[in-house]
């Protein structure tokens, strides 16, 4: 079988995943936590890409950045991918760097032509230095913007024929997006050209812990609430089944409970494959 549902792999379940059976499993991390020369991290990693296919997803790209990545960092990630072989590389739709500093949150833009034109060359560069086509998430957005030319579907369609680059759809940043900004989930996700979509993920999110913003915030903190679990249902069921995550990042639980989430999307995806997949 091919691979369906898979979770954000963390250290402390490393016995228990080298053990799990799971028809269809596969693991994500985050690329930069393993872009090093060696040690118990990426024997760890190494260990695990024997036995699962594994996809590289980062965080610090800044694909939407008037700096580029730096030759470095490309260099470290290349070294990764070899090392791996994953079965994709991905990171933000957002910028995080600014005349030298490195912001640790993915910040938004206007989504003009300019930025489309930079977003395109950096997601070019990434792709010349690993000599393969990576994909590209939406992101998670708490304030609306002004300036915009390109809606987001937009956007992401424009820089996939640019490019080659792929979609990875995060279903629970369009909910909370729309919460925030106030607009209709549904429609974003029935906006999503299928062709392009290579990934998705869904995630858990709360509220803000300051009562008087009325924001959602994307923590990865928590399980995914049953409102994204139905736009990823009205998704694969326009789309077809994609190879998903279910993404955790704190207030890890135990990995029999992770693993009752990633089997639920299993299911969905099993649901919607033919016959003789």
């Amino acid at each position: 079988m091919s691979i369906t549902a898979g979770l954000s792999f963390k250290l402390e379940h490393l016995d228990e995943a080298l053990t799990a059976r799971n028809p269809g499993l596969w693991f994500e991390v985050h690329a930069e936590n393993y872009m090093v020369d060696g040690g118990p991290r990426l024997r760890a990693l190494m260990t695990l890409a024997a036995c699962f296919p594994i996809s590289l997803h980062g965080v610090g790209l800044s694909l939407a950045s008037v700096e580029p990545p730096t030759p470095e960092h490309l260099a470290l990630l290349r070294r990764l991918v070899d090392r791996i072989q994953p079965t994709a590389v991905s990171d933000h739709l957002a910028w995080q760097k600014w005349e030298g500093a490195h912001h640790s949150d993915f910040l938004p833009f206007p989504r003009t032509r300019e930025a489309l034109g930079i977003t395109a060359d950096n997601v070019a560069r990434v792709q010349d230095a690993l000599g393969r086509a990576i994909m590209v998430e939406n992101p998670s957005l708490y304030v609306d913007l002004p300036g915009h030319e390109l809606d987001e579907a937009d956007f992401l369609s424009q820089l996939a024929a640019r490019t080659g680059c792929g979609l990875l759809v995060d279903v629970n940043n369009i909910y909370v997006s729309a919460a925030n900004l106030n607009f209709s989930a549904e429609s974003r996700i029935d906006a999503i050209p299928a062709s392009i979509v290579g990934e998705i993920h869904i995630a858990g999110h709360r509220p803000d812990p300051d009562p008087d913003s009325g924001l959602l915030i994307d923590s990865h903190d928590a399980s995914v609430a049953d409102p994204v679990w139905l736009l990823y249902r009205r998704l694969i069921e326009r789309i077809g089944p994609r190879p998903t995550i279910v993404e955790r990042d704190d207030d890890i639980p135990p990995f029999n409970e992770l693993m009752m989430e990633r089997d639920h999307a299993h299911r969905l995806l099993e649901q919607r494959m033919p016959a003789n997949a």
